[in-house]
């Protein structure tokens, strides 16, 4: 089995710890943690300097803590980079930075701690680990003489020698354990997840790639199978219509067939609209929203702000939100009007219906709301609703679209 972290890595044999990669990255790793250390320690040495009084002692350390949190995320955006070094599993993607987040608190909050206190300890550990066998391993560079700890015999000073060099390995075992402890810490406080939710997630993430790769089958299967028999079927009896008088007893019965074959092919273009739009593929959500905003009975306003395309997931679920959230306007809010807005904001899709109607939306009464926002959440969105009785209705989509 594949090792992932430092920490595993640390519980392997002696002779395999050491001719892997794992103690040298976490020995970077630790060296690492002197970047965000790099504002405290110049802190120490402008106070060692300048020797400043007690209220101007006060003033520097409220500064330098001010600083330290206004720079917390991007010490923590730095961490999560560094954390590759003693830990290769992928980590969720960073929420976005907002105050009234948790996460952004959470990560201020190990900022400090990385910047001010954890680096002692990482320091510590890498000096206590090598010391003692770089000292013995350079007893023959010594100086030997009156006063000196190592005795002149060349012999000995070899033996110190080697003892270091046997030594030596041994101190891979605390470095990248403490390196892989320190990764766990900074996971768990960083990219905090539930294995679980997380196996939840993907498996509903798999579970809406697979229908949408299914509808896009269904709608080639219609498309190039039953509606081009359907055409084939109106051509046929068009032709058959042409063969006989207008007074002959099989002529209504072909006008009729003929009629009832055009309206199943209207219908049939139709639901494959609605499996799978064609414009959605094509030309992108802003022409595939207009298109739905033009077959709407409502007269629908729109303000679409979208700068080219965005992920086909995050595309194909604003459309059917959209394409819901217009046909619930024009079956059950008895509305004059509806408005659509898209935009992106801080990596994110907002979409936003709203319709002057008679408000009372209710997920709990249909299926359709509660299947939207499954729909979002599997990538990793979220779906509001605001209808209260007697309107109006706001229906809020926001999606994550990394580009």
């Amino acid at each position: 089995m594949t090792t992932r972290t430092a920490l595993s890595a640390a519980a392997t044999p002696p002779w395999r710890l050491v001719r892997t990669g794992w103690p040298w990255r976490s020995l970077a790793y630790l060296a690492a943690g002197l970047v965000p250390a790099a504002l405290p320690m110049a802190l120490l040495i402008g106070i060692e300097l300048l020797r400043p009084g007690r209220t101007a002692l006060i003033g520097l350390l409220v500064a330098a803590l001010l600083v330290v949190v206004a720079a917390g995320p991007l010490i923590a955006g730095f961490d999560r980079r560094r954390l590759r070094l003693v830990d290769d599993r992928p980590l969720p993607a960073r929420p976005p930075l907002r105050l009234a987040e948790p996460s952004t608190w959470r990560e201020i909050g190990y900022a400090v701690l990385s910047a001010c206190v954890a680096w002692w300890l990482d320091l510590a550990v890498v000096l206590l680990s090598l010391l003692p066998p770089l000292m013995l391993i350079s007893a023959p560079l010594q100086p030997s003489g009156p006063g000196a700890e190592l005795p002149a015999d060349p012999w000995f000073a070899a033996l110190l020698c080697a003892a270091g060099l046997i030594m030596l390995p041994l101190a891979a075992y605390p470095i990248t354990a403490w390196a892989g402890a320190r990764g766990a810490i900074a996971r768990a406080v960083l990219a905090p997840s539930d294995t679980d939710l997380v196996e939840v997630m993907r498996s509903r993430q798999r579970l809406a790639a697979g229908f949408d790769s299914e509808r896009r089958r269904i709608e080639r299967d219609l498309h190039d199978g039953a509606q081009q028999r359907l055409v084939a079927l109106s051509v046929t009896l068009g032709l058959a219509r042409l063969q006989v008088t207008d007074d002959h007893t099989v002529a209504p019965l072909l006008d009729d067939a003929k009629q009832q074959t055009a309206a199943a092919l209207a219908e049939l273009r139709e639901l494959i609209r609605g499996v799978h739009p064609q414009v959605l593929s094509d030309r992108g959500l802003a022409a595939a929203i207009r298109d739905i905003a033009g077959r709407s009975p409502v007269p629908v306003e729109l303000d679409l702000r979208l700068d080219g395309r965005l992920p086909a997931p995050v595309e194909a679920t604003a459309y059917f939100a959209v394409n819901e959230a217009l046909a619930n306007l024009a079956r059950h809010s008895s509305a004059a009007g509806g408005r659509v807005s898209a935009w992106t904001q801080d990596r994110r899709l907002m979409l936003e219906v709203h319709d002057d109607g008679a408000g009372g939306a209710d997920p709990a009464r249909g299926t359709g709301l509660t299947g939207l926002a499954d729909r979002a959440a599997a990538v990793g969105g979220r779906l509001l609703l605001a209808s209260p009785p007697g309107g109006p209705t706001l229906l809020r989509v926001e999606l994550p679209c990394e580009r």
